[in-house]
């Protein structure tokens, strides 16, 4: 126990496990309330198109950065594990919208090609 005495205060909290206040998860539920009633009135307000799309993916993504930034104590992580986790879904993210501008040409060529439905 003469080992615990001679910790500071922060190296104890540390040892022990950090404590995060009550309010901050009161705020996050708060705010993902708030978010998924958006995205439910995006569907009852009967928002169609491109604007539907765009405020469900937004409402997604703002929910989804909340719940890994807190719950999953992301925020306090070292810079390096945040990328290592956030980098890859973001370098797939890409790989695809290159892949849906590719498929257009890929059509197009093969319309040219095998004389389309013309």
């Amino acid at each position: 126990m003469a080992h615990a005495t001679t910790l500071s205060v922060g190296e104890r909290t540390h040892e022990e496990g950090q404590q995060h206040p009550i309010r901050l998860y009161l705020v996050v539920w708060g705010w993902l309330f708030i978010l998924s009633t958006g995205s439910y009135l995006v569907d009852y307000f009967g928002l169609h198109g491109y604007l539907r799309w765009s405020l469900i993916l937004l409402f997604m993504i703002l929910k989804a950065g909340l719940i890994v930034a807190v719950f999953m104590h992301m925020a306090w992580e070292r810079l390096a594990l945040v990328y290592a986790i956030l980098v890859p879904p973001l370098v797939v993210l890409v790989f695809v919208a290159i892949m849906m501008l590719e498929s257009d040409y890929t059509l197009l060529t093969r319309l040219v090609f095998f004389g389309g439905a013309s």
